[in-house]
Parts: structure tokens; sequence; C-alpha cells
């Protein structure tokens, strides 16, 4: 979840200085595109993944850090959760076969963790939210042991200044639940995806993930149980968005913007993102380094520009902006965060060549529904939602390629029909080889067209249970032992057989 901090409370004099370094920094970070500094990678992908630890009942294991423990691999962390790790795969290239050697290397190290998970009575689960966790399990002992989750939490219920709240309603079932802690953040486990963007052409990227986020959440979804209850497909989204909302009542009433969000309106700029960071969002983690980023940048050096990383960290955008240095080189890239963990590993590579590939060719394209105010942001927002509550059953709006007017399409027509060829064009023109880009469309398409998402299929396997007259507790146990088998078979959830 991003750098350490040291745990120690800020005083009002280091909120203070914390303000004023965040200002200094964005002004660095100006003057740094405008001089042209950054470097271009633009074919350059991330992608982490979060993963879950279950116990042979089924149930969540806090064994996160004896499992990392035993599988000594600095690429794999731990996360707010203490039944969850993050494998971070080496940013690689697509073109050729590279997006093969991708999902392997991910494949591997997913072994790599499921063995070292095993030594410790666990296994590992790549799952949206772990349909078992239950509130109890969400209680004493819930949180990893660091002082950056510490310190989140104490900030977000400080903020606050009470009690958070979910209120989720699904189509037939509803959660409401006050809560001490964002304990409930802990439960998702997620995707995020990176592409390097260059200053110019950032914007453009940017917007074009915004505009597929709906379709791209309807299709992956794999996250319909949260606290035993029938949810929305994408639970994790809400779960998300409520557990950490740091906005007392009173100030969400008024319209004082949440930390999770898609945003308000396109993209203008990279900078407008950090600044909209900086102007808007109170400090969560107010940790003071030691670099003087004006001066570093005035010596020739390249300046990290902690304090400013840190504040866009907190802020959990869907699309986030993130700026790096890597070989002594800035760069910015664009962070995908809305995807959820699993349901296989060729599953989650199809997802991410879906990504990248409609992402490039819309930020490259003639087409910008973007541009000319021709399509109000509240349009997108309100399909990300559609998106997230239904799944492949949801009917989102989209802007027609020739007359401009928005309208609406059952998601599976709009992947198959107009989202996949923008995929294969994407790819096609990264140099992306012709049957690995085969291969994705194939997952993508039975599943858009098979309707059998990772949710549905979850929601399936417990509705049939139900009609046997098992109940809902052993119905999520059930379920998920069959899930986790056929995970591990590895072929796509398009074509799994019914639970």
């Amino acid at each position: 979840m991003g750098d350490e901090v040291s745990g120690i409370v800020a005083t009002a004099e280091g909120r203070r200085r914390y303000r004023e370094r965040l200002r200094s920094q964005l002004e660095v970070l100006r003057q740094m595109l405008d001089a042209g500094l950054f470097t271009v990678d633009d074919a350059l992908t991330g992608m982490e993944v979060e993963l879950a630890l279950v116990d042979p009942a089924a149930r969540p294991s806090r064994a996160n850090r004896e499992v990392l423990a035993t599988l000594g691999d600095p690429d794999v962390t731990t996360e707010l959760g203490s039944h969850t790790i993050e494998l971070n795969v080496p940013p690689a290239r697509l073109q050729g076969t590279g997006a093969l050697a991708l999902e392997e290397d991910l494949r591997t190290r997913m072994e790599a963790a499921d063995v070292a998970a095993r030594a410790h009575g666990a296994r590992v689960v790549m799952i949206g939210i772990v349909p078992t966790l239950l509130p109890d399990d969400q209680s004493e002992g819930w949180m990893t042991r660091s002082p950056r989750y510490q310190a989140l939490d104490e900030a977000v219920r400080a903020q606050r200044g009470e009690d958070l709240l979910l209120d989720i309603r699904g189509e037939d079932e509803r959660l409401l639940a006050h809560l001490p802690s964002i304990a409930p953040e802990a439960a998702c486990t997620s995707v995020q995806l990176h592409l390097q963007a260059s200053p110019e052409t950032f914007a453009a990227v940017h917007n074009a993930a915004q505009l597929l986020a709906g379709p791209q959440v309807a299709l992956a979804a794999n996250s319909p149980f949260y606290a035993g209850r029938r949810l929305w497909d994408e639970s994790r989204l809400p779960v998300f968005a409520q557990s950490t909302d740091s906005r007392p009542p009173e100030l969400a009433a008024q319209g004082v913007r949440q930390r999770v969000l898609l945003g308000h309106e396109w993209t203008t700029s990279a900078y407008a993102l950090f600044e909209d960071a900086v102007r808007h969002y109170p400090p969560l983690l107010p940790e003071l380094g030691e670099e003087d980023a004006l001066r570093s940048l005035q010596r020739g050096d390249v300046p990290r520009l902690p304090e400013l990383r840190m504040q866009n960290s907190t802020v959990w955008r869907w699309n986030r902006p993130v700026y790096d240095v890597h070989g002594g080189s800035p760069h910015l890239r664009v962070e995908n965060r809305l995807l959820p963990s699993g349901p296989t590993v060729v599953d989650m590579a199809a997802n991410a060549a879906f990504w990248f590939g409609a992402v490039r060719a819309l930020a490259l394209g003639d087409h910008r529904p973007w541009e000319g105010d021709r399509l109000p942001f509240d349009v997108v927002a309100g399909s990300l939602t559609a998106g997230a509550r239904s799944g492949l059953r949801s009917r989102l709006p989209w802007p027609d390629a020739r007359s401009g007017e928005v309208v609406e399409r059952d998601a599976a027509d709009l992947v198959v029909r107009t989202l996949l060829p923008l995929v294969h064009e994407g790819l096609s023109g990264w140099g992306v080889a012709e049957d690995v880009c085969d291969r994705y469309l194939t997952v993508l398409e039975q599943r858009a067209t098979s309707g059998r998402n990772g949710a549905q299929w979850q929601h399936d396997g417990v509705a049939a249970a139900a009609e046997r007259g098992i109940d809902r507790r052993e119905a999520l146990h059930g379920m998920l032992n069959r899930y986790a088998e056929l995970m591990r078979e590895g072929e796509p959830v398009g074509t799994w057989p019914a639970g």
C-alpha cells in the first residue's frame, strides 16, 4: 500500500510544514513538466496482484508474515490485511510474445507463494473478496503489523470522528454496519495495472481509462459476497470506498470529495490530478522527509517528491496518476486499480490485455468522446456504478462513434462488438503477436458471451446450493473450495462448469 512511515504523530507545526512541502513540490513538478525532463517508455507495463490466504476450512488465514518469511521473495510483500499478500510483477513489454512471458511469470510466482502458504497450513486464493470472511474475522488481529497501516487506520478514524458506515444494497440483500476501523478495506484484494505515458499523452491515456471503467469492471467482476451477503457483482468497490471514507456525514452531505473515487471531470493533465490531491484532501500521513526538492532540481538532480507522492498515495482514484523515478530518470504512469484478483492467471492476463489494448486504441484514435464536452463525465461515473452492481447483466452507456450520441448497450454486446476490436487494434499496434492477441481475445469473448465472470460463477454456485437446502455459510465454504480447485486447474472462468 505504499512507502512505510515512522508512525510518529505529526504536530500542528509538522502538518503546516507538510502542506508547505506539498505546495513547493507541486511547483517543482510543474517546472519539470515545463522543462520536458520526463523519460517515456509507453510500451512498458507493470502489474501488482493481491492474493488471499485461506486455511483448510476455507476461512481467512492470518499467516501472511510467516508465508513471506518462508517465501523470501522481495517482490512479494504484506498488504493491509493479515490474510493477504501482494505480488509485484517486474515491469514488462508486451510486444511479440511478451504478454505470454508476463503470464508465465505471474503463474510461477503465484505457485511459489502457494507452496510457501501450504508450509503454514494455508493456501493462496485469487479472488476479489474471500466470500467466507465474516465480521468476526475483522476484529483483533485483522491488520498486518506495520506503522503505516496503523497510522492510516488512526488517521481515517480521526478525520471522520465517529465509526465508519457500510451501507451497500444488492439486488435482494443489504449490508448495514457501523465499524470502529478500516478493517473492511483489508477484505479487498485487487490487481493494479501500470502504463507509462508522456506528459503530452497522459490526459488522453487517463481519460481513455476512465471511459473504460464500467465495461472493464462488468467484464472482470469477481466479488459478489461480503460478510455473508450477496451484494454487488464487484462489491470490492463500495466496500473499499465506504471503509476509507474519512468525511464526517455532514461534510459528505455538503459534497466534500471522498478519497476513493473515479473522478469529477475529464483530466486535462497529470499536473491537474496531483494539484487536486493537494488542494482538496487533508493529509492522512503527513510524514516529512529530508529532501529539498527545489534545491535538488536546481543542482540537476532528479527530485523524488516524497511528500507529494505520499499525499497522492492516500487519494485512491480508480485510475491514479503516479510520479516515480527509475534508474535516475523521472516518469509518469497511469495506475488502474479497478480490477479484482482472479479467478485464474489466464483470466488476469486477459483482463490486463483488455485494458492495455483498449486504452492504447482509444488514446491514440481519432474518436475521443471526452474532448469538446461531447460526453459528460457523470455518464462514465454512472457506467462504473452500473457495471460494478450488475456485471455482465448490466446495461452501460457508450458514445456512438458516428453520431456521438450516448446509447445504452448490454454489457456483453458492448464488449464483444465494440471493445474487443479496440483491444485487438491496440495490442496489434503495440506489436503483440497475433496468436497472443487471439489467446486473450478468445478468453474475453468466452466470458462475455457465456455471461460467466467470477461473480456470476460464485453467485450461481451458492444459489444452486440454496436450492438443495444448504444454508448460506456452508454454501459459501463449499463454493470457495470448488473455486480454488478450478483456479488451480487454470482454465478461464468462462469455461468453468456450474458450481
